[in-house]
């Protein structure tokens, strides 16, 4: 067996763990990523030069990621690239995948649990490109996987670059009319795209339907304060609050969080808007100048230790703002101005650099 084949098989059992029910102690995670990283370490350049500054192993900064080919394989052996939605070609991060059965996986078993817990499958309306049109798009090819995996009827409402809003109003009204709840799968910038065009049309649809919206705009429409934009979705769709879902996902990870609330009401309890990290993910604000953890409800930087990037770096250091709320994590938007100490300093060591 090789060792990449030992550390796949070893995420997989803790995911096939989590979908029985079991627990997963957090410990076993721990040690997971210790000795990921490690293995990572010695097959990535850029991430071998990081030094270890405290107890957990160093983070790569996810601008690495747009400069360099981070993976622990040859580019002979890709399946697949996704990059990032930038603005130029040369700026757009990106992950190059040995093998997708990982990603695949975990994006299974977290969409099941936070999204889809109550229905084995549903009609899925996606206001997003289809993955034909944007082969390296990773939200794109989950969704794809979604029609598979949970889609009794699927269909596209996005197509040739732009959203159709004849096409949307068309598919909702036949829900409306046949009672069949659906789930809205999309980009924020792809909501405000259909609050600037449907005007004061207005749907009431089936209970049970959902919203999952996710990403940012990145000059492609306008921006809505969130909360704005949750009651917008909310009372534009006719679904309960609770039941729009935010995801969060970067091209630098292979798992996604969740907003808790769908799950919560299911529970029949009710909780904070708050980011859950799957048990093969650890979620932690930093410091932004020694990237050691923050106590309590200290604003840091996001970092992410995701036990799925297997084909690239496993402990990942984000440039966006988070603390912790109860059992989850609150995102709360990139770092305004110059790019934080800690990281700069990382991703000059991780790039060769003097530092």
């Amino acid at each position: 067996m090789s060792e990449r084949t030992y550390f796949r098989d070893r995420v997989m059992a803790l995911v096939e763990r989590f979908e029985d029910g079991l627990p997963i102690d957090a410990g076993e995670r721990d040690a997971l990523i210790e000795e990921l990283s490690t293995w990572q370490a010695g097959r990535i350049p850029e991430y071998g030069r990081l030094e270890r500054r405290g107890a957990w192993p160093p983070a790569l900064p996810t601008d690495v990621f747009r400069f360099r080919r981070i993976a622990a394989h040859p580019p002979s052996e890709d399946v697949r690239v996704f990059l990032s939605s930038g603005t130029t070609s040369a700026m757009r991060s990106m992950h190059p995948y040995r093998d997708l059965s990982l990603y695949d996986c975990v994006a299974r078993a977290t969409a099941r649990t936070m999204l889809f817990p109550d229905r084995e499958s549903m009609d899925l309306v996606m206001l997003a490109p289809h993955e034909r049109d944007a082969p390296d798009s990773s939200l794109d090819y989950m969704i794809a996987r979604f029609s598979e995996w949970f889609g009794s009827r699927s269909t596209w409402v996005w197509r040739d670059g732009a959203l159709h809003l004849d096409h949307l109003v068309e598919v909702l009204d036949a829900a409306e009319t046949s009672g069949r709840p659906v789930a809205l799968l999309g980009t924020s910038f792809a909501f405000v795209h259909a609050e600037d065009g449907l005007a004061k049309r207005r749907f009431a649809l089936p209970e049970g339907s959902r919203v999952m919206q996710t990403g940012g705009y990145k000059g492609r429409s306008r921006e809505v304060n969130p909360d704005l934009l949750l009651r917008a979705i909310s009372d534009r769709y006719g679904i309960d609050d609770a039941f729009v879902i935010n995801e969060f996902g970067a091209t630098e990870l292979s798992s996604q969080m969740y907003e808790t609330t769908l799950r919560d009401r299911l529970r029949g309890s009710e909780g904070s808007r708050r980011l859950w990290a799957p048990p093969w993910m650890r979620a932690t604000p930093v410091d932004p100048d020694s990237l050691e953890p923050v106590e309590g409800e200290r604003v840091g930087l996001l970092r992410v230790d995701d036990c799925a990037n297997l084909d690239s770096v496993c402990c990942i250091q984000t440039g966006d703002l988070a603390q912790r709320s109860g059992d989850g994590i609150l995102v709360l938007g990139r770092a305004p101005g110059a790019v934080p100490r800690g990281c700069s300093l990382a991703a000059d060591q991780a790039l060769g650099r003097d530092v």
